[in-house]
Order: C-alpha cells, then sequence, then structure tokens
C-alpha cells in the first residue's frame, strides 16, 4: 500500500511539473512576442517586387491584438482581439476590405481556462448564433 501511494505521490509531482513547465513555456512565448508586429511578404517566382500578405500586431504583454490578410487588390479582412485580465480572449471582431465591421464573437471560459461558449453577433449587436463547447477525455 506504502509503495502505492509513493508511487501515487511521484506521478502527481510529475503531473504539477509539467503543468509548471507548459505555463513557463506559454509565459516566455509571450515574453518574446511583447510589443511584436511581424509582417510576411510574399514574392512571386520570377519576380523581383515582392507584396505584403499578412501582418500579425501583439501586445506589450506579448498577446494577439491584430491580424490583418491581404490580397493583389490590398486588404482581404482584419481582426482585431480583445482580452481579460486573465490573458483570455473575451472579444474578437473581424472586419472586411473596407475596414467595416461583420462579425464579432464573444467568448466565456471555464474555471480552468477551457473555452466554454462562444456568442457570434452581426455588427449592430444582433445575436446569429453560438456555440457551446464540451471536452470529452476518452479513457
Amino acid at each position: 500500500m506504502a509503495k502505492k501511494l509513493k508511487i501515487a505521490g511521484i506521478c502527481a509531482m510529475l503531473c504539477l511539473i509539467s503543468v509548471a513547465l507548459q505555463a513557463q513555456t506559454i509565459q516566455e512565448k509571450r515574453e518574446r512576442r511583447a510589443n511584436l508586429t511581424i509582417k510576411e511578404w510574399n514574392t512571386l517566382a520570377g519576380h523581383k517586387n515582392r507584396y505584403l500578405d499578412h501582418i500579425t500586431k501583439y501586445n506589450a504583454k506579448g498577446l494577439k491584438i491584430e491580424e490583418i490578410e491581404y490580397a493583389n487588390y490590398g486588404q482581404k479582412y482584419r481582426i482585431t482581439y480583445e482580452y481579460n485580465d486573465a490573458g483570455k480572449c473575451i472579444r474578437e471582431v473581424e472586419y472586411d476590405n473596407r475596414n467595416k465591421p461583420v462579425r464579432i464573437r464573444k467568448f466565456e471560459y471555464y474555471p480552468d481556462g477551457s473555452k466554454k461558449k462562444q456568442y457570434n453577433y452581426s455588427p449592430n449587436g444582433k445575436l446569429i448564433s453560438s456555440k457551446d463547447f464540451e471536452y470529452i477525455f476518452n479513457k
């Protein structure tokens, strides 16, 4: 019995260490992305000129705050992100190629940080649909 308890204790300790390392890795990634802007450029084969394809911007906390996708005619779409104090995305606003809002998404989370619900709104604030997240762990 004591041997089983010892093994269970070691397993629990390893799990805690694993969770702590994952949290540290996430935090380190965020710190490296603080105030970062990433520009992605495309160049067609046989051409010298390149064109802007995508921009991703991060805030001082290393959280993604904006993405812009481009096409040869200009901006295809843009998405902005808002976060709560825990660093969870609570709102996304998607804009069209003329920078007009086309969709708003709001999120709720379970206490463990996993996504609970997503609400999809029209630009005028009317609820269009919602999505529930269910997590099933197979044994």
